[in-house]
């Protein structure tokens, strides 16, 4: 298992939250997503080391933007 942090911007609510935990939890190998609104911060826990552009490119598939 790998967990890496990433940090989002552009969220204001839960739907934000929501949204970015829904894209990110399809990319391959991710086992779970945890978003927190304030922070900004993405956790991702993977099964395998998880590409940095795979999950750049759920979270702007959402809406947002990794900082």
């Amino acid at each position: 298992m790998t967990t890496t942090d990433f940090t989002v911007t552009g969220m204001t609510c839960e739907h934000c939250v929501r949204s970015v935990s829904e894209e990110v939890s399809e990319v391959a190998g991710v086992t779970s997503v945890d978003v927190d609104l304030a922070s900004g911060r993405l956790t991702v826990t993977a099964d395998q080391p998880v590409s940095a552009e795979g999950v750049r490119a759920a979270v702007e598939e959402a809406g947002y933007h990794l900082a």
